[in-house]
């Protein structure tokens, strides 16, 4: 069982692709010309690189299947590799363009050329541009009816998609501050403004990674299924002839596509064992059509007779089927 999408990561690929180019074009600009925020956003882009390899490591290897040591297999490894990244991008993006720009403070000196900083930032903006048109794509493709754009990212569980446009948008706004930083340093031949420019992309990537963090530390402690989600499996069940009532369902992110749901039913008393059965598998079939994402179901049934007790294995066990 994938714990993941067997789709393949476009977001990640379109991703590494531009990064990559950018990252030595950025360097190779901020070392010729001697901008700061140049140099900052090349690190950026290196890191923003590497942390794309880490995702793809990360939805790797939760696709591996369950075992003894992982009954619920091992989707949650994609969001410890996402909280990896978040780590990565605070301490090594933020910390050192923050660093850059301090240096530059103390040390500052005049761009004499800015051209190529502006023919790189522009080759930049378009690539980061691309790179986050696909994944914005991506990430509303889940957009419910009446969502603001900030709850679609908040709503996300997939980092594959919600890490990649995070960062792209961090990249965009970056751009847009190297820009104004080489813009006013030189036409005002003021270097400290190069400087302030690399501190400003500093706290951006530290508030992008906070952002991350926050969000992978709530899919690691688990994280229920969306509102929406238990609004469906209640009311299916509800409406089943043989339910008497129904508790607020449990559910848990084991992946951005496995969700775990606990079930607890009280079903009418004049039913025979076999009728439950029925009504049990019925429910669990309705259940997985009408929400693909839920793969593992524990139902456990209430409220029988006194004089008898049910007993079905499969019933009060994890479903350990797609």
């Amino acid at each position: 069982m994938s714990s993941v999408s067997s789709e393949r990561p476009i977001t990640v690929y379109g991703a590494i692709a531009a990064n990559t180019v950018i990252a030595v074009s950025k360097f190779a600009a901020g070392i010729t010309t001697g901008s700061s925020a140049m140099l900052s956003e090349g690190i950026h882009s290196v890191v923003d690189t590497g942390n794309q390899l880490l995702l793809l490591l990360g939805i790797h290897r939760s696709k591996r299947p369950a075992d003894e040591l992982h009954p619920f297999g091992h989707g949650k490894e994609l969001y410890f590799w996402s909280l990896i990244v978040a780590i990565l991008l605070f301490g090594l993006g933020g910390g050192m363009s923050i660093y850059e720009g301090i240096t530059h403070l103390e040390h500052p000196a005049v761009i004499q050329d800015p051209t190529w900083n502006y023919v790189v930032l522009g080759i930049a903006f378009v690539a980061e541009g691309a790179s986050w048109a696909i994944a914005w794509k991506k990430l509303l493709d889940n957009r419910k009816q009446g969502q603001g754009l900030w709850q679609v990212l908040r709503a996300s569980k997939n980092p594959a998609v919600f890490v990649v446009v995070a960062e792209d948008s961090a990249a965009l706004a970056g751009i847009f501050v190297a820009f104004l930083g080489v813009l006013l340093g030189h036409s005002l031949q003021n270097p400290y403004l190069d400087g302030a420019a690399s501190i400003v992309i500093g706290l951006i990537l530290a508030a992008v990674a906070g952002f991350l963090a926050y969000e992978s530390r709530d899919l690691l402690v688990g994280e229920a299924a969306d509102a929406d989600v238990l609004q469906s499996v209640r009311r299916l069940a509800e409406a089943d002839p043989a339910v008497v009532g129904v508790s607020r369902p449990l559910t848990m992110h084991f992946g951005p596509e496995q969700v775990l749901l606990n079930l607890d039913i009280e079903f009418r008393p004049d039913l025979s064992a076999a009728e439950i059965t029925a009504a049990v598998d019925r429910l669990e079939a309705g259940i997985r059509e009408d929400r693909p994402s839920i793969k593992r179901i524990f139902i456990e049934t209430e409220a029988l007779r006194g004089d008898r007790q049910f007993d079905r294995p499969d019933v009060n066990a994890l479903e350990m089927k797609d």
